[in-house]
């Protein structure tokens, strides 16, 4: 899976999309500190424990760089950015129930406005898997030469 560059000057805005979630009872919202073990277990249980690793990290900054999604009390979905490398994105991951429902594409928004706003001008996806969606979300492009890129050699558990 190659890495893939965003122009975050030209991004769609989130905020009418993050609307009609809300108003559909789904909330897109940056992480709060006391969720953090809520968080990480949701995201080892649905999806790995790398990515529950990367989650670790975001919890880590300042502000928090993952944001959730919730329906209710429920967490149905989570992205990050800057866990593994500064001006990344990742990983993120929607509840398979919840997809196609414009959850993805709004964690997306929510993490590259904000990596706007804190003052880059462009962001890389690490390791994007589905590159014709965010080609299509945000415009994004495959960077050539770049797999496995930063997670060459990464150490994998074992198999049984």
């Amino acid at each position: 899976m190659p890495d893939m560059l965003v122009k975050l000057y030209e991004l769609p805005e989130a905020a009418p999309l993050i609307r009609q979630l809300s108003e559909a009872g789904i909330v897109i919202r940056r992480a709060l500190a006391p969720e953090k073990h809520i968080v990480k277990d949701w995201v080892r249980r649905t999806f790995n424990a790398h990515w529950e690793s990367e989650c670790d990290v975001a919890f880590a900054r300042q502000p928090v760089s993952c944001f959730i999604a919730t329906e209710g009390e429920k967490l149905v979905g989570f992205g990050c950015y800057e866990a593994t490398c500064r001006d990344f994105f990742g990983p993120t991951g929607v509840d398979p129930a919840m997809r196609g429902k414009g959850v993805g594409k709004a964690l997306l928004l929510a993490c590259l406005q904000a990596m706007r706003d804190e003052g880059y001008g462009y962001a890389i996806i690490g390791g994007a898997g589905p590159t014709e969606f965010y080609a299509k979300t945000v415009g994004a492009v495959p960077i050539e030469g770049s797999s496995p890129g930063i997670y060459r050699g990464m150490l994998r558990q074992p198999q049984a």
